[in-house]
């Protein structure tokens, strides 16, 4: 029947909703009239009569306020103020009708037959809303909400309305919150979840605390991580306000969650220094971090902004996000979206030219270090050569300042990525040593969080399909940064250069993977499959070191470390080489890249001042390959080419 009654049209509904009403307010005005005035029935029927002649008023006031558009389900405030406006007018309508047909003394009839006519009225869609609203409860996920403030306020209200889930139970740290109750729902304290989860079946806790910081957050999600269920968190305010995510979208816990690391708000003065007014390139513009700091850049009036980007793909993307950001924001700056290599200096010198570049950051570099393994001579030839012809191209274009994104690999590198990432750093220190037409910096900083190789997303989708989560060492260590706040840094670092600067970014404490993925198993409500848990979820599987993996990464060579006038800021004095000696080592790599000579390339980097620790045979796939081509050609061994060159995958692994 229930089901029946819901399923009606709209228009049924109302009719329905009207004639519930005329009948409740006949069985007012009679119950108020055997109540008050007993012992007058003679008059009833004029009563009757009178009444009738106000009841369409009545109707048509409770039209005109909306009370009958109201759904019941989500009645609210606006639809009982619709119910007391009608019954007072309808009582006001009786009163003038009563004088005008002379029935008198009739105060305490108009009285009690409002009172019961809006118990009746406005109590029964209560009740109906208060029963539809337990019906439509009972298939949504119990959830507890952390955080009785008005974000949490907020998002119970939206979770009420929707069909997911269900919020039971609030927890504040407040103590003033502790034990009242907001919108029906109880308010507990952090330290009653364990029992209150067990009391109300609660599936999942909710993070309500878009405001506070990283710090507080981290503290809170470490009380939470061995509970057995998973937690989510609405978005940060900042998404909230410009309304690009609505307060009950929600998240898995941020990896800058559990670093707990609060950003420093940046400097203006410094961001502003090689931006403002200038023609600024960015090489690299649509990777992680180049996209972000384009991102950066535009927000600081850059006269003209110049993306380089071999990706077409890529340019496409940035150059559509940031013309659709400058239109919303109403900025001045003239975008710029080119396509080439670092590789051809000619092509860098014409575009830093043409557009009379005055800041390059160049950004534009392979990162991954097992690709870099396999592909040694292109890795070196992007690098190393690629930042020298970036350099040679900004000093031949009178280009200000040049900043190079370096990384933590550079220091004592164990692969040829990280290595080859030392010796571009080389090639500007020279570069900034022989000449004084452009301020050469270089900035390195560790793992930027959301970049194409980080471990997070791999994580998560790998806790999402049920694991195992894949580390390659149990004792690995990484420092992170989100890509916004290193970008702003780099920008930051860059204007503070006075030619040859090696700056180092304050990373905060080194993360241990394999407990940042345990972590992350627990926070979805998962347990660990470990020998101590052999029936748990998802098992955390170690794989080995990839080829030149490190397990500690370091942002400093020496110890010759100074501070600037930004907190998270280093700059470090380290070896270097005269521009004669660089250009004789640049030019014997250069012949052995084009003898694809990678053990000689090895050794030349090897004997350069980069303090290169190379652990293991080279992986390169090429040279591999040609090995086990030579080796087949021999007659024990025909027939066996396709097996030889097929084993090159084990390499992968």
């Amino acid at each position: 029947m229930l089901g029946w009654l819901l399923a009606l049209p709209r228009s049924f509904k109302r009719m329905i909703s009207v004639c519930v009403d005329i009948v409740f307010m006949c069985f007012s005005l009679i119950t108020a009239f055997l109540l008050t005035q007993a012992d007058k029935v003679s008059e009833l029927e004029l009563i009757l009569l009178v009444f009738c002649l106000s009841l369409p008023v009545t109707l048509l006031i409770f039209t005109k306020l909306g009370l009958y558009r109201a759904v019941i389900r989500y009645i609210g405030q606006h639809a009982l103020g619709a119910v007391l406006a009608g019954i007072v007018s309808s009582a006001m309508l009786l009163s003038l009708l009563f004088a005008a047909f002379g029935i008198t003394d009739k105060g305490s009839l108009i009285f009690v037959y409002s009172l019961l006519a809006l118990i009746t009225s406005g109590g029964l869609r209560l009740l109906a809303r208060m029963f539809l609203v337990q019906r439509n409860n009972g298939h949504k996920a119990r959830v507890l909400i952390y955080g009785a403030g008005s974000s949490g306020r907020q998002l119970a209200q939206a979770l009420m309305n929707g069909e997911q889930y269900h919020p039971v139970v609030f927890v504040d740290d407040d103590i003033t919150l502790q034990r009242s109750t907001i919108l029906g729902i109880p308010v507990g304290a952090p330290p009653q979840i364990t029992s209150l989860i067990k009391a109300h079946g609660i599936s999942r806790i909710l993070l309500a605390l878009p405001s506070v910081s990283r710090a507080r957050r981290r503290e809170v999600l470490d009380a939470l991580e061995e509970l057995p269920i998973p937690v989510q968190s609405i978005p940060g305010m900042s998404d909230l306000v410009d309304g690009s995510m609505r307060i009950d979208e929600l998240q898995d816990v941020k990896i800058e969650d559990l670093l707990g690391r609060d950003p420093v708000a940046p400097k203006t003065k410094l961001m502003q220094a090689n931006i403002q007014h200038k023609v600024v390139m960015v090489t690299g513009a649509g990777g992680s971090i180049g996209s972000e700091l384009c991102r950066q850049i535009i927000c600081y009036q850059p006269k003209v902004l110049v993306l380089f980007e071999l990706s077409e793909f890529s340019l496409y993307n940035i150059e559509q996000e940031l013309a659709t950001l400058i239109a919303q924001q109403e900025l001045d700056v003239r975008l710029i979206p080119v396509m080439g290599t670092s590789q051809r200096r000619q092509r860098l010198q014409t575009v830093m030219t043409a557009f009379a570049v005055q800041t390059v950051y160049h950004a534009a570099a392979y990162k991954h270090v097992p690709l870099v393994e396999y592909n040694i001579v292109e890795g070196v030839r992007n690098n190393v050569f690629g930042t020298w012809y970036a350099a040679e191209a900004a000093i031949s274009s009178g280009v200000e300042t040049f900043v190079l994104i370096s990384t933590d690999k550079a220091v004592r590198p164990t692969n040829m990525m990280g290595a080859s990432k030392r010796l571009s750093e080389l090639v500007l220190q020279a570069l900034a040593r022989q000449q004084s037409k452009t301020r050469f910096s270089m900035v390195r900083f560790g793992n930027v969080l959301g970049s194409s190789g980080s471990v997070v997303p791999l994580f998560r989708e790998q806790i999402r399909k049920g694991g195992p989560v894949t580390v390659t060492h149990k004792d690995i260590i990484r420092y992170f940064m989100t890509i916004p706040e290193a970008a702003q840094l780099v920008i930051q670092a860059g204007a503070m250069g006075k030619g040859g600067d090696v700056f180092v970014l304050d990373m905060g404490e080194p993360v241990k993977i394999a407990d940042l993925a345990k972590r992350m198993i627990h926070l979805m409500g998962l347990e660990v499959k470990d020998e101590v848990h052999p029936n748990g979820d998802i098992e955390v599987k170690y794989t080995g070191l990839r080829p030149g993996e490190k397990l500690y990464e370091e942002l400093l060579i020496g110890e010759n470390v100074r501070g600037t006038e930004h907190p998270r800021i280093m700059a470090a004095d380290e070896v270097m080489l005269d521009w004669t000696a660089m250009l004789q080592l640049l030019e014997e790599l250069s012949e052995a890249c084009n003898d694809y000579d990678v053990g000689r390339i090895i050794e030349i980097v090897k004997n350069a001042p980069t303090d290169f620790h190379y652990s293991g045979q080279s992986c390169d796939l090429i040279l591999a390959t040609r090995t086990s081509l030579q080796r087949s050609s021999e007659p024990a061994e025909q027939g066996a080419i396709a097996t030889n060159v097929v084993d090159i995958n084990e390499l992968r692994g």
